[in-house]
């Protein structure tokens, strides 16, 4: 358990702002899972930055010890971690991430939110949910979309890992797919 301070929405922004003030090269930045939802005010907290970096190998060297001194600096916890960690990516993905802004030379990125959802319920915590549900709420994730990318990735899901169980996901889908209509979602 860290002992540093969760991070709200203006933690995230300095964050990003000091990080494109160490850039020297093009690169993008995409924010992943609760990076998002808080940065687009759907939760005001979360417990680190999660990242996924996007550059040369020389200037991803550079972001990686800018990142390391400014974890310390600034007290926060970051993680470079993509939904592709954790599930399949379904296709478009990279197409749908949703632009954020420019830091430096560093441009940052929503990671494709229908990625982000679906390893978020593949995680299944209720906070995990709460957060795909504030995204359909919201509309930036539509059902029908979400259900065609699960459907989509489920027949690749565990094909490279014994820790990604298809029956669990689909479980969990399920799980998400009740709460939306007991929220009244729609279909």
């Amino acid at each position: 358990m860290s002992l540093r301070p969760s991070v709200d929405q203006q933690r995230i922004m300095e964050f990003l702002r000091q990080l494109g003030e160490q850039s020297r090269a093009a690169g993008r930045i995409y924010l992943v899972g609760g990076s998002t939802v808080v940065f687009e005010g759907y939760r005001s907290r979360t417990l680190d930055i999660d990242l996924t970096l996007e550059t040369s190998p020389a200037e991803e060297e550079r972001l990686v010890r800018a990142l390391r001194e400014l974890k310390d600096k600034l007290s926060v916890n970051v993680e470079l971690v993509s939904p592709g960690d954790f599930i399949p990516l379904p296709s478009g993905y990279r197409e749908r991430s949703e632009f954020v802004g420019r830091f430096g030379g560093l441009d940052v990125f929503h990671f494709d939110l229908y990625s982000t959802a679906l390893s978020k319920i593949e995680r299944g915590t209720e906070q995990d949910f709460a957060d795909v549900l504030a995204l359909l709420k919201a509309r930036r994730v539509e059902w029908a979309t979400l259900e065609q990318c699960f459907h989509e990735i489920l027949p690749r899901f565990g094909a490279h890992s014994l820790k990604q169980d298809p029956a669990d996901f689909e479980k969990k889908f399920r799980a998400l797919e009740q709460k939306w209509r007991a929220a009244g979602g729609s279909l």
